[in-house]
This record gives structure tokens, sequence and C-alpha cells, in this order.
């Protein structure tokens, strides 16, 4: 038997090079997966490239930016599948603008994606998961929360505030059996990977840029229904950059 056989997963963002990849990847482990992203960003698609592959999975649209359309989201999957074991909060999206020229629609919108949709999936999933007896959140964030570039401080302050959500969710929610961890990516390439220069990869403690299969793995970490010790954690994955002393010349 698969290892998420008759587990159903749901993938936000799953229209994206990582979501999309994590939705494959849990479908292929025998999961029924809810591919989640908004209407018009190829949810479709992904569907029947999962089923092509003989897995089973299920498009439901939601823009994460309006909380009503969150709480349907959960009340389909409801319908559907009548039960939720693992939600990956994957969506997510950046506005790069000068911090003086950013308005408060913009920082508004990057937010309410980001940051507080993440909470209110994490909120809709624990009540099914503790009517079930546990389950597992997995919120991915990035190294952005920890380290920065010009003009990214909307997306920079979501991603900050993903890490600390995980760390409270985890204690509020850890008496019902639900383990809450965080993932933050550094560089993952989900383009043209032999377009990468050898400079790209060199930067790199570990020889190379990220692909999404280590998302993926550290995902698979996470969620294994065997692993109820691990919750609250952030797990770096970024071939160790963030760990790396640059001196400019």
């Amino acid at each position: 038997m698969k290892p998420y056989q008759g587990k159903t997963v749901m993938v936000t963002g799953a229209a994206g090079g990582i979501g999309r990849r994590l939705a494959a990847a849990y479908g292929a482990e025998g999961a029924q997966v809810v591919v989640t992203d908004r209407e018009g960003y190829g949810g479709d698609e992904i569907v029947k490239d999962i089923a092509a592959a003989g897995g089973s999975a299920y498009f439901a649209a939601a823009d994460l930016g309006r909380p009503e359309e969150i709480v349907q989201l959960f009340a389909n999957v409801d319908q559907t599948y009548g039960a939720l074991d693992i939600l990956i909060n994957n969506a997510g999206f950046g506005i790069w603008k000068s911090p003086l020229e950013l308005s408060v629609e913009e920082w508004d919108s990057v937010m309410n994606v980001n940051l507080r949709g993440t909470f209110l999936c994490s909120r809709e999933a624990a009540k099914r998961m503790k009517a079930q007896g546990g389950g597992r959140i997995v919120n991915v964030a990035s190294t952005r929360a920890a380290m920065s570039e010009p003009s990214s401080e909307a997306y920079a302050a979501s991603k900050g505030g993903i890490a600390s959500l995980t760390h409270a969710l985890a204690v509020s929610l850890g008496p019902d059996g639900i383990t809450v961890n965080c993932i933050s990516p550094g560089w993952i390439e989900t383009g043209d990977y032999d377009a990468l220069r050898p400079i790209d990869h060199m930067q790199h403690p570990s020889g190379r840029v990220g692909k999404p299969g280590d998302i993926v793995r550290a995902c698979m970490y996470f969620t294994s229904l065997d692993n109820d010790f691990v919750t609250g954690t952030n797990l770096t994955v970024d071939g160790g950059m963030t760990r790396k002393m640059i001196y400019e010349p």
C-alpha cells in the first residue's frame, strides 16, 4: 500500500512550480489531492495530469484573498471527500516595489493572501482535523523571512509572519493531535534548470541551485503519518545560502 493511500491532502497555490510538484507527488503516493488555486490558473490541467499518472485529484478554485471563498473551499472538500488529513499552505505571491511607492492596497493584497490566507486555511483545516483525531499542516514560508533584497517588504513581512504563525499554531493545536511545521525555501528553480549558469550553482554551499523535488522531500518528512514528534519547526531548504558569509571584494 502506498504511504498516503486513503488520505486527503490539500495543496494551495497548486498551479505554481512548487505547488504543482507537491500535488503530483502526493497523488503518486496514493493521496486524494485537493488542488487549489484561482480559477483560470491551470488547476484542471494538474488534476488531469495526476489522473493520467494513476492518481486521484479534485480541483477546487478559490481566491485566498477572499475569506468567504476559503470557507466555501473547505465546505466543498467536506462534500467531496468528507475528510482532510494534510494541508500544505503553499499559496503566495509578491509585489516587488519600492517601500516609498508601495500602496496600502498592494501591501494588503500580499498580506491577505500569504499570511491571512495561511491562517484561515489552517483554521478551517484544524476544525476538521480535530474532529478526526489529528492531522498535519505544513506552511511554506521563505528564506526572505530572515534576509532580503530591496523592494521586498510586503513579501518578506508576510513570510516572516508565516514562520511565527507556525510555532503559535503548533502550540495551540498540539493537544488536538495536529502538527504544524514550516519550510523556508531558498532559490528553487521552477523554470529551465539547464539554463542556469555555473556561478548560480557555485554560490550555494551545496554546489547547486534547488529544485522543486527538494521541497517535496521536506514536505513528505513533515507529513509522514508516523512523524508526530516534530512540530513548530521551520526547516530551511536553501543549499546553505543563509549560512554563507559574503564579503565584498
